[in-house]
């Protein structure tokens, strides 16, 4: 069948908005990445944009060889990975009670988790609270006040509701399964698509998050290297920012700024591929009906 003109100009005007946006996207990407492996003339004369020039790899081996940065990327691994587990253990279990039909009280507690997503007690009572509980300084503080997240909850709750059928759960209690058994064996297998997204979403979430840090930790042994990456991206001089990664021959201010927000960036870009064929599958998921 052939198209009509004006599903041809939808296509193409499509195509030219997502072309855009990536670019929008790639584009600073790009020239960031450009400038971390340029020359300091190159840098500093404005003469990198897209593609590096003068080819100079001595700004990564002064991020990789010193030891603060790694120790920095180190905490926050362990943060990431500790806090991605406690959020997605709260949220499956409360995503899982909330869709329950036989839950008392159910709605009023959804009322109750929503409400939370707008209103909040503040910066100051929290790290009074934070201080209260002897949490300043410590890693707990990175993991445990933001584990939990309302908006993944109802995005979690909404997908059990909607993609698996209640004649399936039935089947299962009729077989003489536990809720244990229900969540374990069924529920969480015909989730996978949206559990895979929902932990990107927290691990991402966490990996590039730093205001936090910035309140709670002083302590430069328990930097994330966000934290440590805003300190040297708003370095005022060179002298200051060369202080904060040692090295016997000096760089740009510029290029180190690049090469640590590289840095910082393609670790949590290296986990999308591994995710990518459970976003495929959810987009999937409900798009045919037999």
């Amino acid at each position: 069948m052939k198209k009509h003109v004006s599903d041809i100009v939808t296509d193409v005007l499509i195509y030219f908005f997502l072309g855009l946006l990536t670019l929008v996207c790639l584009i600073p990407f790009l020239h960031v990445a450009s400038m971390s492996i340029s020359s300091n003339a190159a840098v500093t004369t404005n003469q990198v944009f897209l593609l590096p020039k003068g080819l100079n790899f001595e700004a990564y081996k002064q991020v990789f060889g010193d030891s603060s940065m790694m120790h920095s990327l180190y905490i926050t691994v362990i943060v990431t990975v500790l806090f991605t587990a406690l959020g997605m253990f709260l949220t499956i279990c409360g995503a899982y009670a909330l869709s329950r039909p036989k839950l008392k009280g159910r709605k009023t507690l959804n009322i109750i988790f929503v409400v939370t997503m707008y209103f909040n007690a503040g910066i100051i009572p929290s790290y009074i609270l934070m201080s209260t509980l002897n949490l300043l300084n410590t890693m707990a503080v990175l993991v445990l006040p933001l584990a939990f997240s309302c908006y993944n909850l109802i995005i979690l709750r909404s997908f059990m509701n909607a993609s698996i059928p209640p004649s399936l759960i039935e089947a299962a209690e009729i077989d003489g399964c536990d809720e244990f058994r229900i969540l374990l064996s069924v529920v969480l297998p015909l989730s996978v698509p949206v559990l895979a997204t929902l932990t990107l979403f927290y691990a991402v979430g966490r990996w590039n998050s730093f205001q936090d840090a910035l309140y709670y930790i002083t302590d430069s042994d328990l930097k994330v290297l966000q934290q440590k990456l805003y300190e040297l991206v708003n370095s005022a001089s060179s002298q200051g920012l060369s202080q904060e990664i040692s090295s016997s021959t000096l760089q740009s201010p510029e290029v180190l700024k690049a090469a640590c927000i590289m840095f910082a960036t393609i670790p949590i870009l290296c986990i999308y591929p591994f995710v990518q064929k459970y976003f495929v599958k959810g987009v999937m998921i409900g798009a045919v009906k037999e």
